[in-house]
């Protein structure tokens, strides 16, 4: 390498890598396990075959991308992952199974939730929670200033806990909507 781009590359050795990946696997190992089990329990409502992943690689990656970041404890990203996955699931069964009812090029989520309900895809309680999803994810991916009961930090003093807290409850609830997304008779390959 030329000496030009020598502080491209990081000072630290293999070794100190190393070092700080097996720390960042320690550091709160007991709850790692407890949202492996937690995914793995989730898990047991999809098909005996699994299910059929309808959104293209976006929704496949979302579902792989958000079970890791929940494991591992990346709460934000759970949430966000989880209203990608439903979307694109949701979306994408009905431009696949219901091309009578062409849908325009770029549909909203709250549009997609009320072609799901009119095709019977999901229940009323299952759209309620797909937009209380929504509800969560939305504040994180757009500015809200602290008057606004969405922010988070906002959330977490009215709730008297830790913004990581809220997070944490929030994705857990994110995970398990996803999930059941995944588990509708629509979706899941044999009993």
């Amino acid at each position: 390498m030329s000496d030009d781009q020598s502080d491209l590359r990081s000072s630290m050795s293999e070794l100190d890598l190393v070092q700080h990946l097996l720390a960042d696997l320690h550091d709160d190992l007991p709850g790692k396990i407890a949202r492996s089990r937690q995914l793995v329990d989730l898990s047991e409502t999809l098909g005996a075959l699994g299910t059929m992943m309808f959104g293209g690689e976006t929704g496949y990656v979302a579902w792989r991308e958000a079970r890791w970041c929940f494991i591992h404890g990346n709460f934000m990203a759970t949430i966000l992952l989880c209203q990608t996955l439903a979307e694109h699931t949701l979306a994408g069964f009905l431009h696949a199974v219901v091309p009578s009812k062409k849908l325009p090029q770029r549909i909203s989520f709250s549009d997609t939730l009320d072609r799901c309900r009119d095709e019977r895809v999901i229940s009323a309680g299952e759209a309620e929670d797909l937009r209380r999803l929504m509800n969560l994810r939305n504040p994180l991916s757009h500015f809200r200033n602290l008057d606004d009961p969405g922010n988070l930090s906002r959330r977490a003093i009215s709730m008297d806990t830790h913004a990581n807290d809220a997070l944490k409850q929030d994705a857990c609830f994110a995970i398990g909507v996803a999930t059941r997304v995944l588990a509708l008779p629509h979706f899941r390959l044999g009993q």
